[in-house]
């Protein structure tokens, strides 16, 4: 059996940094290796404290999440114009996102399955819309809530194995951004949550993510709580759910425990990443997200807050190393690194550690 079945991360996410010109209609190309054309689009202004915007293909190009904020969706058509064949093209209203003149920006890129979406029936009381990428590991899904109608409610995810993360927003109301993490605490997770816009350890909840009856995550479903008002399962609102499945040599999704030292814990993935968002799910930590394009080789030191509308922020005493099979921790700091504190980690590759011919790959 190969290593991985992924040779070229590069097919499934990418990074993008561009500096804006203040035009309408302006195409962005990626540069990996492979051409990917966006499924799921999340931009952040670089330099102005302006709120991270996220949009999909599921949901449609004009339609915006915010993850520093409980807003609703909103509807904003300059901001991504289109899902290009190889990037995508954003628009110009005058205000700072997502070209204004001088301003530096960054795009994490995901790839799903083209905007192709399918009927899925395999929840419980539940029909959801699925758009999947079982190659990488990626769907999107979008749903309906029942609320307490059904007494263990699920939603079809369509990845056709259990994903470790899922991360839900109410679309028609404002509501916190709330995720599922296998990290947190192994099959008790579906007791826990995290809310991606703020800075909180993880909350218990019994049965958040469904009961021991309907099995919590599997391989099929992700359940969600049976309350009228629960942020995954709001009764009558529309959601949106990006769920992940681990994949060899592209993806891992886990959980490290901080040491208190700048030569801090080694985290094993199989790859070197492109991408890494780290959490402190035992106590109160900022979420913190890094990628291979805007920090220095080693010590990779500029990160940005997801539950803040802050720009991007540099410290030396705040960064991870980049290595060819995982990342370490080189700060001391509550959101990275404390001792004994338990922090959970989403982590996507640049390259695999070992290629599908058995080849090894090195670091920068």
């Amino acid at each position: 059996m190969a290593y991985t079945n992924i040779d070229d991360p590069s097919a499934y996410f990418q990074t993008l940094l561009w500096t804006g010109n203040s035009t309408d209609a302006r195409a962005l190309t990626n540069d990996g290796n492979s051409d990917l054309q966006p499924d799921w689009v999340w931009i952040k202004n670089r330099n102005v404290g302006y709120n991270h915007f996220l949009t999909d293909s599921s949901r449609g190009n004009t339609k915006v999440l915010f993850s520093d904020l409980t807003n609703a969706e909103g509807t904003y058509t300059n901001m991504v114009e289109s899902f290009d064949t190889n990037g995508f093209t954003v628009g110009f209203d005058g205000s700072q996102v997502p070209n204004f003149n001088g301003n530096t920006f960054v795009g994490w890129q995901w790839k799903a399955n083209g905007g192709t979406t399918s009927s899925n029936t395999d929840g419980t009381g539940i029909t959801s819309t699925v758009q999947a990428n079982t190659d990488a590991g990626f769907s999107i899904v979008t749903y309906t809530g029942i609320g307490s109608g059904n007494a263990n409610p699920s939603v079809g995810h369509g990845l056709g194995v259990t994903p470790q993360v899922v991360l839900v927003k109410g679309r028609s109301q404002a509501n916190s951004w709330v995720m599922y993490h296998y990290g947190i605490d192994g099959a008790n997770s579906r007791n826990k949550y995290l809310i991606l816009n703020s800075s909180g350890a993880a909350g218990t909840l019994a049965n958040y993510w469904g009961t021991s009856a309907s099995g919590g995550v599997t391989s099929s479903t992700f359940g969600v709580y049976a309350d009228n008002q629960s942020g995954n399962n709001y009764l009558n609102g529309t959601h949106v759910a990006y769920c992940f499945a681990e994949k060899q040599g592209y993806s891992k999704f886990g959980k490290y425990v901080g040491n208190g030292n700048a030569n801090g814990t080694f985290v094993y993935t199989g790859f070197k990443p492109a991408f890494i968002i780290v959490k402190k799910s035992s106590g109160t930590g900022n979420w913190l997200a890094y990628d291979n394009k805007r920090g220095a080789f080693n010590l990779n030191d500029e990160y940005f807050y997801i539950n803040s509308n802050a720009g991007e922020s540099t410290s030396s005493t705040s960064g991870y190393d980049f290595l060819s099979n995982g990342f370490k921790t080189r700060n001391t700091y509550n959101d990275g690194n404390v001792s004994g504190e338990t922090y959970i980690f989403m982590a996507f590759a640049e390259s695999s550690f070992v290629s599908s011919g058995g080849i090894p790959t090195t670091g920068r």
